[in-house]
C-alpha cells in the first residue's frame, strides 16, 4: 500500500511538472533562436564573400598584394597576374577609409569602431535595442575597410549583424527589454561562432564578454548556444567544414618545466596587451580631438596604416595566413619579423579602427598574440631546446593569452583558440597562461563598455536590488535598531504634550502596564488633538494609538522590510521578538536601511562579500 501511494505521489508530481512546462512557449523560443542562427549564418556567408571579393578586387587586382590564407579559408577567387606595387598599397587603405567613413557617418554613426562595444552597450544600457540599419552599414563599411588593407577583424561586424537581427526580431514581436537583450546576445554568439568556426566558444563569448570580472550571463548561454550551432552549420554548408587554422599534431604539453617559459609568455602578453589597449584608445582619442569632419578621419587613419604597410605589408588586412605559415613552419619567419608583425599590427589596427574605420579587434588580437607567442617560443627554443621542443605551441597559447589580456574573457578565449586550431592538447598551458595574463592585465580592456559584474549592470539593477536585499536580515542591522522612548497607554494627552515639546522622536510605541506594546502613533497622528484644546484634557494616548502595528523581526530580510515601509508609507518600524511580538526591541528607520543597502552594493562592486 505504501509503495502504491508513493507511485501515485510521484506520478502526480510528474503530471504537475508536465502541466507547468509550456511546450508552446519553449517551441516559440527555440524557433526564434534557430531563426537568429540562420540569419547570422547567412550574414557570415555574405560578409565572408564580400571580404573575398573586396580582397580580390582591391589588394590583388590593384596592388598585387596576395597575403597567405589560413587552411580553413582558401582564396575564393583565382589570383591575378598584377605585380606587387607598394605605392598602390600606400594609398589603398586611405581610399577604403574615405568610402567607409562616408557610409558610416552619413547613415549610421553608431557603426564606427569595432562593433562589439556597441553591442555590449546596447545590452547593458539600451534594453538590447539596435537600429535596423546598423548591421547593413556595418557590413558594407567593414568589408571596404578590411579589404583595402585596413587592419581589423570580422567578429565586430558579424556580431552586429546577428545582434541587430535579434534586436529587430524582438522589437517587432513587442518583447520585453530582457527578452530583447537575450536575443541580441544570441545573435552575437551566432555571428562570432560561425565566422570563426567555433560554435561553443561563440556561445560562451556572448555571455562572458559583457563583464570585466570572470562572470557569465547565465540566461544567455543556452540561447546563444542554439543560435551559434545553427549559424555554424549554415556557414559550413557553403564554405566547408573544418577549423580556421591547422596546427601540427605533435604539439603537446608533456614537460612541467615548460611552465617556466609559459610564465614569461604570460607576462609578455600582458605587457603587449597593455600597449595594444593604450595605443588603440590613445589614437582614438587623438582622432576624436581633431577639428576635422568625421567623414575624412578614417581616410587619414587609412593613410597612416598604408605608411606602415608600405614597409611592413604583413601588418595589413586580416593577417591570419601569417600565423598559419609559422604554425606550419616556425622557420618561415624570423624572430625579428614576428616581433615587427606584432608591433606593426598594433599600430595599423589602432589607426584603421581608432580613426573611425569599421572592423573588429579580436582578429588582430589573434595575429598579435600568435606572433608574440612565436617570438617567446623561438627564443626559448634557441636557448632551451630540450625544454621548449615545439615553439609552435607558444603560438597557439599566445593567441589565447593575448586576447584574454585585452578582453577579460579567459574561459571563452581558451575554447576559441582550441576550436579554431583544432588543438585541445594545449588546454592546460592555455589555462595557465590565460589565468596569469588575466590577473596581471585586470585594470585595462579593449571593450570599454564592459561593466564590472552583473551588480554593476543597468540591465540587472532592479533584480539585484531584490537579490541583495533578500540576502540581508534585520539581524545584520542590529546596531542600527535604536532604543526609543515609549509611552504608557494611560498617559494623559496633556502630559504627553509636555514630553513632545522636548523630544525629536517621530514615532511613539504605546505600552501597557506589563511593558508590552499595544499600539503606535506618529507625530502626524496627534495633530487632530493638538489643535483641539477643548478635548485634549479628555484624551489618553491609547485613544490615539493604532492597534494594528506593522512590525519587523530579526529574521526578516530587508526586501520585506522595505516593502512594509513603502506600502504603509512610514519611515520607521518597530523591531519585535520573533516569538513574542509584544516585546519591543527598538525601532529601525527607512533611511538607515537604504544607507546600509548602498554600502553593501559598494562593497560588492569593490569585490567584497556581504
Amino acid at each position: 500500500m505504501a509503495i502504491t501511494d508513493s507511485i501515485k505521489e510521484r506520478a502526480g508530481t510528474i503530471k504537475d511538472w508536465i502541466r507547468s512546462f509550456n511546450i508552446a512557449q519553449a517551441g516559440k523560443w527555440s524557433i526564434m533562436f534557430v531563426l537568429i542562427g540562420v540569419i547570422a549564418g547567412l550574414g557570415s556567408i555574405l560578409f565572408h564573400y564580400l571580404c573575398g571579393l573586396g580582397s580580390h578586387f582591391f589588394m590583388d587586382m590593384m596592388a598585387g598584394y596576395r597575403p597567405p590564407a589560413p587552411v580553413g579559408e582558401e582564396h575564393l577567387f583565382h589570383p591575378t597576374s598584377t605585380v606587387f606595387n607598394r605605392w598602390v598599397l600606400l594609398f589603398l587603405p586611405a581610399m577604403g577609409g574615405l568610402i567607409s567613413g562616408f557610409l558610416v557617418y552619413q547613415f549610421a554613426p553608431e557603426a564606427e569602431g569595432h562593433g562589439t562595444d556597441a553591442a555590449i552597450d546596447a545590452y547593458h544600457n539600451k534594453g538590447g535595442f539596435i537600429r535596423g540599419r546598423i548591421p547593413i552599414i556595418k557590413t558594407i563599411a567593414s568589408a571596404i575597410t578590411l579589404t583595402t588593407g585596413g587592419s581589423g577583424g570580422r567578429e565586430g561586424p558579424i556580431a552586429q549583424i546577428g545582434a541587430g537581427f535579434g534586436s529587430f526580431l524582438a522589437t517587432r514581436l513587442k518583447m520585453s527589454d530582457r527578452e530583447r537583450r537575450i536575443m541580441l546576445a544570441a545573435g552575437i554568439g551566432a555571428g562570432v561562432g560561425s565566422i570563426f568556426r567555433a560554435p561553443l566558444a561563440g556561445a560562451l563569448f556572448a555571455s562572458e564578454v559583457l563583464y570585466r570580472d570572470p562572470e557569465f550571463e547565465s540566461e544567455v548561454i543556452i540561447p546563444a548556444g542554439i543560435s551559434s550551432v545553427i549559424a555554424y552549420c549554415v556557414f559550413c554548408l557553403v564554405f566547408g567544414w573544418g577549423t580556421l587554422f591547422e596546427s601540427p599534431d605533435d604539439i603537446v604539453f608533456q614537460n612541467p618545466l615548460e611552465l617556466g617559459p609559459y610564465i614569461v609568455l604570460a607576462l609578455v602578453l600582458a605587457f603587449t596587451g597593455f600597449l595594444y589597449v593604450k595605443s588603440f584608445y590613445g589614437i582614438t582619442g587623438i582622432f576624436k580631438r581633431l577639428k576635422l569632419p568625421n567623414h575624412i578621419k578614417p581616410a587619414i587613419g587609412g593613410l597612416c596604416t598604408g605608411m606602415i604597410g608600405f614597409f611592413l605589408p604583413t601588418t595589413l588586412a586580416f593577417g591570419y595566413g601569417y600565423v598559419q605559415m609559422v604554425l606550419n613552419d616556425p622557420m618561415s619567419m624570423t624572430i625579428t619579423a614576428l616581433f615587427l608583425l606584432a608591433m606593426g599590427k598594433i599600430l595599423t589596427t589602432s589607426f584603421s579602427i581608432g580613426s573611425g574605420g569599421s572592423g573588429g579587434v579580436f582578429g588582430p588580437s589573434v595575429v598579435i598574440g600568435g606572433a608574440m607567442g612565436g617570438v617567446v617560443g623561438k627564443l626559448f627554443h634557441n636557448f632551451m631546446p630540450g625544454i621548449v621542443t615545439h615553439p609552435e605551441s607558444f603560438i597557439v597559447v599566445g593567441m589565447a593569452g593575448f586576447f584574454t589580456a585585452v578582453s577579460n574573457t579567459p574561459i571563452s578565449t581558451i575554447i576559441f583558440v582550441s576550436e579554431m586550431t583544432d588543438s585541445y592538447e594545449l588546454l592546460l598551458p592555455s589555462l595557465f597562461v590565460c589565468a596569469i595574463a588575466y590577473v596581471v592585465s585586470g585594470p585595462w580592456t579593449i571593450y570599454q563598455k564592459q561593466v564590472k559584474n552583473r551588480v554593476a549592470s543597468a540591465a540587472h539593477a532592479g533584480e539585484f536590488m531584490v537579490d541583495v536585499l533578500q540576502m540581508i536580515k534585520v539581524q545584520d542591522l542590529i546596531h542600527l535598531v535604536k532604543k526609543v522612548e515609549t509611552i504608557p497607554q494611560n498617559m494623559p494627552f496633556l502630559e504627553f504634550k509636555q514630553f513632545f515639546s522636548r523630544t525629536k522622536q517621530h514615532y511613539f510605541p504605546v505600552m501597557d502596564e506589563n511593558s508590552r506594546m499595544t499600539g503606535i502613533f506618529s507625530s502626524t497622528d496627534i495633530r487632530g488633538v493638538l489643535f483641539a484644546p477643548e478635548i485634549e484634557h479628555l484624551v489618553v494616548m491609547q485613544d490615539i494609538a493604532k492597534g494594528e502595528v506593522v512590525t519587523a523581526t530579526l529574521t526578516e530580510d530587508l526586501n520585506s522590510v522595505l516593502q512594509k515601509f513603502t506600502f504603509k508609507n512610514i519611515d520607521s518600524l518597530p523591531v519585535v521578538q520573533e516569538d513574542d511580538r509584544g516585546i519591543l526591541m527598538g525601532m529601525i528607520s527607512r533611511r538607515d536601511v537604504i544607507a546600509f543597502y548602498n554600502r553593501q552594493i559598494q562593497r560588492l562592486q569593490g569585490g567584497s562579500e556581504i
